[in-house]
């Protein structure tokens, strides 16, 4: 979806300044806000794309000014409320609703770390041979889909590379909208800086994105 969330090449924002030495958490709230997001997902009443879809819809200006883990928190608060996990009135209060029954998670507090450490592969079988292979020019499409895509607006358009297959994946933009995982393969594509930003941009310099095949047009 076109939104705020979609920032790469988006002018105005200031340059980006990596923290030395930046910790992997900034504070014990953001473990907790990190694993209560595990804990919650373990119901099963949604997957890691529509987790991340939720995020994308949070209203423009609360993306902009909460944090990372800020925008996680928000985000689930929502999905919670949407599948039932909570009524808006818990997540407002922070209390149970009277007579609401109380149930445990099936991912426990020691399950979190061993569950991290799994992940959640998304590699998956695909009975069609890939269109494309390494050293082929393809086109971004330029669309402009209302829900979920991993295809960023800054490369819509634009022609690039393949330099490496991946396989076949679960395409997000069928899994974030409850559609099924259809899965179709997944291409490391290298977009030359001047392609994406310009003449003025250094020649040295590439982006390579993992698309999908349904993003990829041949040239």
């Amino acid at each position: 979806m076109n939104g705020v969330h979609d920032m790469g090449g988006m002018q105005g924002f200031g340059p980006v300044r990596p923290e030395a030495d930046e910790p992997i958490f900034h504070g014990e709230w953001e473990k907790r806000a990190l694993a209560l997001t595990l804990a919650m997902a373990a119901w099963g009443r949604w997957n890691i794309d529509i987790s991340r879809h939720a995020r994308e819809r949070l209203p423009a200006a609360d993306y902009l000014r909460y944090t990372y883990y800020e925008k996680w928190i928000a985000a689930l608060g929502m999905l919670m409320v949407e599948t039932g996990l909570l009524t808006a009135d818990e997540l407002a209060t922070g209390r149970p609703d009277a007579g609401a029954q109380r149930a445990e998670p099936p991912l426990t507090a020691e399950k979190v770390g061993p569950t991290l450490r799994r992940g959640g592969p998304s590699a998956r079988p695909v009975a069609e041979a890939p269109r494309y292979a390494v050293g082929d020019r393809v086109r971004a499409k330029n669309i402009n889909p209302a829900g979920h895509t991993r295809l960023p607006r800054y490369a819509r358009g634009k022609v690039g590379e393949v330099v490496m297959q991946h396989g076949g994946h679960v395409f997000p933009d069928s899994n974030a909208h409850r559609l099924g995982e259809a899965p179709c393969h997944l291409y490391a594509v290298r977009f030359t800086a001047r392609e994406l930003w310009g003449p003025d941009a250094d020649p040295r310099q590439s982006v390579t994105l993992d698309l999908w095949e349904p993003y990829l047009d041949a040239v």
